[in-house]
């Protein structure tokens, strides 16, 4: 019964947040802003988001390597920072989550309305071109979103690794402890670098996605 009852408020849900997107999609179009300007929109402001998170994460690096090269200078000032650095980061990281969930969800629309309105074009040669442009954007979008995902996917697991960091030296502030975690810290180090150029390259999609869709 509690499975029933459960099946039937998610599809209550889905189809209530359907509705919802289905209301901002008509009010868009009527000031002239249709699904694929939208998606652009989206993958803009995720391209830009991953921006936003890589200056944080570059930011944190700088900060571990002040830490590593300790020599007598004010730890506890620097712990801070990174403890900032760190807060920054999960706080982008977070954000970037929702930007591609918002792509995701504008470009499923997009091209299943695509789909159907091809459809609907009678004349096989209009329609073989209009097919044929779904495949290749429906293609750029794919490869694009790969490497979003997988730079995404990266990012939460060197976040971890770098909280356990933060909490590990928050106790010891000392030359000690910098010297103690230094095998570690390389190790994160290492991880944010390779974080960086994931992101590098999802960037550099995003834009060769964005200069290529329909102005």
């Amino acid at each position: 019964m509690k499975r029933f009852v459960l099946f039937g408020f998610v599809t209550a849900l889905l189809v209530f947040l359907t509705a919802c997107r289905s209301t901002m999609y008509s009010a868009y179009e009527k000031v002239g802003v249709y699904k694929r300007d939208l998606l652009k929109k989206r993958v803009v402001a995720a391209r830009d988001e991953q921006q936003e998170a890589q200056k944080e994460f570059k930011d944190a690096l700088t900060r571990l390597k002040e830490i590593t090269g300790y020599d007598g200078g004010e730890l506890e000032k620097a712990y801070r920072r990174l403890q900032s650095d760190y807060d920054d980061a999960a706080a982008r990281v977070s954000a970037v989550h929702k930007r591609i969930k918002d792509v995701e969800t504008v470009a499923r629309d997009l091209f299943a309305e695509w789909e159907a309105e091809n459809q609907q074009i009678e004349t096989e040669s209009l329609r073989k071109i209009s097919r044929q442009q779904l495949i290749d954007t429906k293609q750029r979008y794919e490869d694009m979103l790969r490497l979003l995902k997988r730079t995404e996917s990266s990012m939460d697991p060197v976040l971890r690794k770098l909280h356990d960091y933060v909490l590990a030296l928050k106790h010891s502030l000392n030359a000690q402890a910098v010297a103690a975690l230094s095998g570690e810290s390389a190790r994160i180090q290492a991880d944010i670098a390779r974080v960086i150029e994931d992101m590098n390259a999802s960037i550099a999609r995003a834009d060769e996605f964005i200069q290529q869709m329909p102005k």
